[in-house]
């Protein structure tokens, strides 16, 4: 098994580089989300693992220990560039460690394969003195993704059919420099909804009709055990759901308090219905883990579904099995 961190450069209080209306921190969280999204989806023996899936605030050794502590394989970390200039380019350590030559040799593969994938110009493979690939352990690459602040970049940069290029080229790199092995389901579509979002953060609401008790996690929430706060009554973006439970939140694409959506009344819970495999073979999860693969569904498999869920950053159905699988339409249809 692989084992791949990805980084999401910046995110929550550390916005950081801005130009034409964008912010690096979306830009590089939807990047990574696509980039996990083609490598769970298409290829066997991955696990992927990310510093943050939301609009977090996490610090550069919170980064680097979180990649340790997991014993990670490879670590990608991607950026936006600024101040000047157009193109991509690359980074590793510039220190002396034993690994200096392969990790050299798996980021000219990377480095070459965006370039292919996006046509950016080549600013060239560097080397610099960086936290996340000085302090992790192992072999790593920091990627800068176009200019922020120049306006053709940018125009590149805001479009979601050209952050897909980005990943595609991150996820062949990948692919190629720790031999991945394609699964034989159909190409993953990651294109995300056509207005022009560059952030995956959904625009789903739902309208709390009376102060409900809030709680840490989906499982209390469900238990109504570990009140954490009370959600007063107005309109709530949706973060996630699990357990037929219910995250809301004020402020999109930032986890907030778990409710039990029974409680609120005036509220439906939503009615089953019926899912078929659409590809030869699909992977189902024994929980809402993207890494937690339990088996293959067959072409043609039908499934009741209980409820639908985000789980970072891409929908996933809750089977009545107790087993989970995607809400990808690529891959299921309903009947």
């Amino acid at each position: 098994m692989v084992k791949i961190f990805i980084d999401p450069g910046h995110g929550g209080t550390d916005t950081g580089a801005t130009g034409y209306g964008l912010r690096e921190k979306d830009l590089t969280l939807s990047i990574s989300k696509r980039i996990q999204t083609i490598l769970l989806n298409e290829y066997n023996g991955v696990q992927v693992r990310m510093s943050r899936t939301g609009d977090q605030t996490v610090s550069l050794s919170e980064r680097t220990n979180a990649a340790n502590a997991w014993n990670a394989d490879f670590l990608l970390s991607v950026h936006i560039n600024a101040s000047g200039g157009t193109g991509f380019e690359s980074y590793i350590y510039i220190g002396n460690y034993p690994s200096r030559a392969a990790t050299n040799e798996k980021r000219n593969i990377i480095h070459d394969e965006v370039v292919k994938a996006t046509g950016f110009i080549d600013r060239g493979k560097k080397e610099a003195d960086f936290h996340m690939v000085r302090e992790s352990n192992m072999q790593g690459v920091l990627t800068e993704n176009g200019f922020i602040d120049n306006a053709h970049d940018a125009n590149l940069l805001s479009q979601t059919s050209f952050l897909d290029k980005i990943a595609r080229g991150h996820t062949n790199g990948l692919a190629k420099a720790l031999k991945l092995k394609k699964n034989h389901s159909e190409q993953v579509s990651i294109t995300s909804s056509s207005n022009g979002k560059t952030n995956d953060n959904d625009d789903e609401k739902y309208k709390v009709n009376k102060t409900l008790d809030g709680y840490v996690t989906a499982a209390d929430a469900k238990a109504e055990v570990n009140k954490k706060t009370t959600v007063k009554k107005g309109e709530y973006y949706v973060f996630n759901r699990s357990q037929g439970m219910i995250n809301v939140t004020k402020e999109k694409g930032t986890p907030g308090s778990w409710i039990n959506p029974k409680n609120n009344s005036g509220v439906k819970t939503p009615s089953t219905f019926l899912i078929r495999v659409k590809t030869a073979e699909l992977w189902y999860y024994n929980k809402p883990d993207w890494n937690a693969r339990e088996g293959k569904a067959k072409k043609g498999d039908v499934f009741t579904v209980v409820d639908t869920l985000t789980v970072n950053g891409s929908k996933m159905y809750e089977l009545k099995s107790g087993t989970y699988i995607t809400a990808n339409p690529e891959y299921v249809e309903k009947v």
